[in-house]
């Protein structure tokens, strides 16, 4: 059996969800769950966020293994389609989509096989670039991407509209209203569904939550703030990494550990040998200092982290033994610290474990 496990609490994911909607009673929820869920399984999630009123995805094949599983609900595609026989894959199988570019809108149009043969509508969001500068139409666009639209017989009327915030996790960063601003003024007077609001947004900036929220890394219990801790916002980590200590050495004062000799013992000390390592997807970049926790006591980590190991210092006084549980990040050690001490993210954490961690729902 393989010694590193992440746990996910399926009891977190919804407690995480209700925290959601206590936060944006009003709106309606897209539960993001791209990239596996942020690591945490597309399917699994999905079936354990049931009381959503939508999921979102950033590629069909993600859309196409959530109706695959069983699941029947409204699926939006965050990036939308890529090539023109994608659309008839889009209706066949009841997905939503964005548009953000001329290339997609030419090929809605010129679809006309799906016009003459397929029977259905696409439920379409119309992506408004306020500042983000990556996918998105300009704001001079929008009337005429606005009326082509109009104009396909196999689109849903009226078009739903949206845009996406850039600095929203920095909360005394203005331009996040300012991009609020141009996206209202621009859709004041027209119908259809409207969303703006991502994680950072649906806790610092009500005003933003309109008819739907898109909530990603508040589902798994992160904060999407930044020097605000996922328990000050109220959310629950759903994701537990653990591992085992398989060995303690004690090391003189002035010996050193680990690949490049970077770190020396200034006293005599043990070390715990602990399996875990890039290879499993722990961060490589790690620095010496960053904590983990054995037996509800934090420890530091020494050294290099190498593709199997870590050792951490646990000073001449301790009572750990071999086979004791390490938590890497979990409830009581949030990913959002263990980023920093990597100079990352926490969504590169969570999403970058590899095959050799079990997963294991409870």
């Amino acid at each position: 059996m393989n010694v590193v496990k992440a746990v996910i609490s399926r009891n977190a994911i919804k407690h995480n969800y209700q925290q959601v909607k206590v936060l944006a009673p009003h709106s309606k929820v897209i539960a993001v769950l791209k990239a596996n869920a942020y690591g945490h399984g597309l399917l699994e999630m999905a079936r354990t966020l049931g009381d959503t009123d939508a999921f979102g995805v950033a590629r069909i094949e993600e859309a196409l293994e959530l109706r695959a599983g069983g699941i029947v609900k409204p699926i939006l595609l965050l990036e939308g389609f890529f090539e023109q026989s994608d659309i008839e894959i889009l209706l066949a199988n009841n997905l939503q989509t964005v548009i953000h570019s001329t290339y997609q809108l030419d090929m809605l149009e010129q679809s006309q096989l799906v016009k003459n043969s397929l029977v259905g509508q696409l439920v379409v969001w119309l992506k408004i670039d306020t500042g983000m500068n990556r996918l998105g139409i300009s704001v001079d666009q929008f009337e005429h991407f606005y009326q082509r639209l109009q104009k396909i017989d196999y689109v849903a009327q009226p078009i739903n509209l949206m845009s996406h915030f850039s600095c929203a996790d920095e909360i005394d960063n203005p331009f996040t209203q300012t991009q609020a601003d141009i996206f209202n003024q621009l859709v004041a007077n027209y119908p259809g569904q409207k969303s703006l609001a991502n994680s950072a947004a649906i806790l610092t900036l009500p005003d933003t939550h309109v008819d739907w929220i898109r909530p990603g890394l508040l589902l798994y219990g992160c904060s999407a703030i930044a020097n605000r801790s996922a328990k000050q916002c109220g959310l629950t980590a759903a994701m537990t990494l653990s591992t085992s200590v398989i060995a303690i050495k004690k090391l003189a004062q002035g010996q050193t550990v680990g690949y490049g000799a970077t770190w020396q013992a200034s006293q005599d000390t043990n070390l715990a040998v602990i399996a875990i390592g890039y290879g499993d997807g722990y961060p490589r970049h790690a620095k010496s200092g960053t904590p983990v926790l054995i037996n509800g006591i934090r420890y530091p980590i020494v050294g290099r982290v190498s593709m199997d190991m870590i050792t951490v210092d646990l000073g001449l006084d301790h009572q750990i033994n071999c086979g004791d549980q390490v938590i890497l990040w979990g409830k009581d050690l949030p990913v959002e610290e263990i980023a920093q001490y990597a100079d990352t993210i926490s969504y590169e954490l969570l999403l970058q474990l590899t095959s050799r961690v079990s997963i294991i729902f409870e």
